[in-house]
């Protein structure tokens, strides 16, 4: 009853095999560690001269200043089209208007009498936004960082993306960046943008959290820069698509949906979980017949092979695998999406019926696409408003305050053996006992 038909379809598994079948194409942290320690000792100890040797060595390009010049920018907004700019200007009217919604206002209680506590939220003042170039340019990221560091008022807002061989950006980048309120872009990539914005270098100032995805390497020199002091948004690695459907689904449409995740990289992972047999026959046929005319057809091809095909029985089998593999994006295409979307528990970002592709969050309907994978799912969330700023708590007690307090906080003082801890009440209460 189990069988992989061309090590992609999988009927029926147990669930003591859901582990390796759902098992991610991505080397193990230890097999690339080595690499991003060494690269960022090297940068601690020798700041700019190291980030110009790993420039040269991975980008193929010697490059003296870091920075994005004005002349640059200028020249950026020259060369992005007219209509491009009112698509940047659509997508991020509506990721603003979905974010700016996230607003929270101070949470302000009387404790009790004389005793007042609030927070407050306040934003990280100096963020880093890793936008990766490699195949494809993804500037959509930079208004997905950009913005809510913005409406948080981050005051230095830096964007790191690498340079192609003539050490230009990709002018899309350069104009979203100038329209959403970066600060500084810096022409660097990888590892070393990672590990110049963790120490800081002559040039390039250091920051206090790291946003953006990126490839295995810059996911693990992520969390190697936690080790520094500085804080992440998450480890976001390869991208990742499940999707669930039924008999209902239309099949083209999950396969376009398949692909789209698939053209990322060769290293995405898109699954297809189905309680029709029919159903994955048909999409497979579809998969086929759209590949061939992608222009990314090789990465695709490579992205589908560490794809999988599932069938199982029950839509209640289907959601506890789900749940069990944590999705990046997760599309429910079924006759019981309520069944899905009420039940999931570990998803990034979830997309519902037939005529919500995962390209809308992508890019345009106003969600953040910068979004937990790898499982991470299970405890993490997608990047939001609240990943820019600090909650900070505040507390204001009076005399009569303290004096309804303060015999509970010197029993359980003394009930720990910190003596100052009591001693700091007791003085308080005797000095409000002598006047």
């Amino acid at each position: 009853n189990y069988i992989i038909k061309n090590m992609k379809k999988v009927i029926n598994p147990p669930k003591s095999d859901w582990s390796q079948i759902l098992e991610r194409p991505t080397q193990t942290v230890e097999a690339i560690e080595e690499t991003v320690t060494a690269i960022f000792d090297d940068i601690k100890r020798n700041g700019n001269d190291g980030v110009k040797r790993y420039t040269s060595i991975f980008d193929g390009v010697e490059l003296n200043d870091f920075f994005v010049s004005e002349a640059e920018i200028l020249e950026a907004e020259q060369l992005v089209s007219t209509e491009l700019k009112a698509a940047i200007e659509v997508a991020k009217a509506n990721i603003l208007k979905f974010h700016s919604a996230q607003k929270t206002e101070k949470v302000l209680i009387a404790i009790s009498e004389g005793i007042e506590c609030w927070q407050e939220k306040r934003p990280i003042q100096k963020v880093g936004l890793y936008i990766p170039g490699g195949t494809a340019p993804l500037f959509s990221s930079v208004l997905m960082l950009a913005i809510p560091a913005k409406i948080a008022g981050c005051k230095e807002i830096m964007l790191a993306t690498p340079p192609n061989k003539k050490g230009k950006i990709n002018p899309a980048i350069i104009y979203a960046a100038q329209q959403c309120g970066v600060t500084k872009i810096i022409k660097v990539g990888g590892i070393q943008a990672i590990a110049a914005m963790t120490f800081g270098t002559e040039t390039i100032p250091q920051v206090y959290k790291i946003f953006g995805p990126g490839n295995q390497f810059v996911t693990v020199a992520k969390q190697l820069s936690t080790k520094y002091g500085v804080a992440i948004d998450m480890p976001a690695g390869p991208s990742e698509l499940l999707v669930v459907a039924d008999a209902s689904a239309n099949a083209s449409f999950v396969a376009s949906d398949l692909l789209s995740q698939a053209e990322h990289g060769t290293d995405s992972q898109v699954i297809l979980v189905s309680t029709s047999k029919s159903k994955l026959e048909e999409v497979e046929k579809e998969i086929d017949k759209q590949i061939e005319v992608l222009t990314r057809k090789s990465i695709a091809e490579k992205a589908i092979g560490n794809s999988k095909l599932i069938y199982v029985e029950t839509k209640e089998t289907a959601l506890e695998m789900i749940n069990e593999y944590g999705p990046e994006h997760f599309i429910v295409c079924t006759d019981h999406n309520d069944f899905y979307v009420d039940n999931i528990e570990n998803a990034g970002s979830v997309f519902i019926g037939n005529y919500t592709p995962e390209s809308a969050g992508d890019y345009a309907s106003g969600t953040n696409h910068t979004l937990p994978t790898n499982g991470y799912t299970k405890a993490y969330s997608g990047v939001n408003l609240d990943s820019f700023l600090k909650a900070i708590s505040f507390q204001k007690i009076s005399e009569k305050g303290i004096q309804n307090i303060g015999n509970t906080i010197e029993v359980l003082a003394d009930a720990e053996g910190l003596d100052a801890h009591k001693n700091a009440v007791t003085l308080r209460l005797k000095s409000l006992k002598s006047e």
